[in-house]
């Protein structure tokens, strides 16, 4: 149930930060195309909506298993070997993570020791820089909770474009009443 709530929170966040990321470097461009000038809070608040986008999106694509990663020759090897490699491999990410997390909770502390504060917006970045250690420790957590899923559960994470293709196309069947997809699932 927290995990469905987390995803849930993850997707909408990111959905979110993309679409006032686009909506504000589209008035930008049409402020500066028709009117000559440009605003610099909607500059920078689109830049940090971007980071925090960017950030949040990669600890999303850690649950959803969509990293990239060399498997060819994962693929080659015994069932057992690769699964302790990529283990092994994921255990190595969680320590970076986790370290970046801590790091960054220094210079956030740095920052609020000796503020230093946005330009345009005159936020406070000890603020603005909030989204690294919150995403670092939810990528820690989304990779270790896909070697649970995996390794305990027996669950694969799968192809994540294979996935979204199957939910579209179920979708279209199922909205056209196609029986043969209704009998296949029962």
């Amino acid at each position: 149930m927290l995990a469905k709530l987390l995803n849930h929170i993850e997707d909408y966040a990111c959905r979110f930060l993309l679409g006032v990321f686009v909506v504000l470097l589209f008035v930008q461009v049409v402020m500066r195309v028709t009117l000559g000038i440009g605003m610099a809070w909607i500059e920078e608040l689109a830049r940090y909506a971007f980071v925090w986008f960017v950030f949040l999106g990669a600890a999303h694509a850690a649950h959803l298993s969509a990293h990239n990663r060399l498997q060819i020759h994962i693929n080659l090897m015994p069932k057992r070997v690769a699964n302790t490699l990529l283990l092994l491999v994921d255990l190595v990410w969680v320590g970076f993570c986790l370290v970046l997390a801590w790091k960054s909770l220094d210079l956030i502390g740095l920052l609020l020791e000796f503020p230093y504060d946005s330009p345009a917006l005159g936020w406070s970045l000890a603020y603005v820089y909030f989204v690294f250690p919150i995403a670092f420790v939810l990528m820690a957590f989304r990779v270790l909770q896909v070697q649970y899923l995996k390794l305990v559960k027996g669950i694969e994470p799968g192809d994540v474009e294979h996935q979204e293709v199957s939910k579209i196309t179920e979708g279209d069947s199922n909205a056209t009443g196609d029986s043969s997809s209704n009998k296949s699932q029962g």
